[in-house]
């Protein structure tokens, strides 16, 4: 159960500010579908724009492409134990393309790379001089 009230269409069309980020989050994604993450935000209008807008730079064009953006979003949230954003953002992957088959494998290198983590951080293994970026 939400901690916050989570904003129906008719409350958000009653805030300017809410209003205007759900009516950009519907244009952005091509979709009248505003989840419940934006409609819980909206309780702070400051904190739902800036969220909204720092998402659409960080996920918006670049180098990296849209799929792997978004498996990096999924990686970070199964590391942080977000249920919710591992779902929402294993939807958006599977709409930019991400297989099956794909999917169990980067799972798999999500696994391994917890189980060596946790070998290395365990054994505490000092980091070798050749991994060092920006050291002599």
């Amino acid at each position: 159960m939400a901690t916050v009230k989570l904003w129906s269409d008719a409350e958000a069309e009653a805030d300017p500010r809410v209003r205007a980020v759900f009516a950009d989050i519907r244009a952005t994604r091509g979709s009248d579908f505003v989840n419940n993450f934006w409609r819980g935000l909206a309780n702070d209008p400051g904190l739902l724009e800036r969220t909204w807008a720092s998402l659409k730079v960080v996920m918006g064009p670049g180098s990296l492409d849209p799929l792997t953006k978004e498996l990096v979003y999924i990686a970070v949230s199964i590391a942080n134990g977000c249920p919710y954003c591992i779902h929402s953002h294993t939807a958006a992957a599977g709409a930019k393309g991400l297989t099956a088959e794909q999917h169990g494998e980067f799972l798999a290198v999500v696994g391994m790379a917890n189980q060596t983590n946790a070998l290395v951080n365990g054994l505490q293994i000092p980091v070798d001089s050749a991994f060092k970026v920006g050291e002599s």
